[in-house]
């Protein structure tokens, strides 16, 4: 069994701001996402989410619309896993 990790209690509101990155694209992708996926995953993703959204938007647009591939492996693992998500 793993030990839990304990975190601060995050703040929707600031977490949805940092998703308004000013490309409709991210902005369709990530504000979605933390409204409706954010609270169900692990600990460990969603420090991944919140660092995700620290990058640069030329480089989140690239990733997300296939033009390169993120070299951190958590980082590309969080993009695979929300595009994943809209692939309905």
């Amino acid at each position: 069994m793993s030990a839990a990790v304990n975190l601060p209690p995050v703040n929707k509101a600031r977490l949805r701001w940092a998703c308004r990155r000013g490309m409709l694209e991210l902005d369709l992708l990530f504000i979605p996402f933390v409204d409706d996926a954010y609270d169900d995953l692990t600990a460990e993703q969603q420090i991944t989410f919140e660092r995700l959204l620290t990058e640069q938007d030329p480089d989140l647009f690239a990733w997300f619309m296939g033009h390169n591939t993120c070299e951190d492996l958590e980082l590309n693992a969080m993009v695979q896993f929300i595009l994943n998500r809209v692939k309905v």
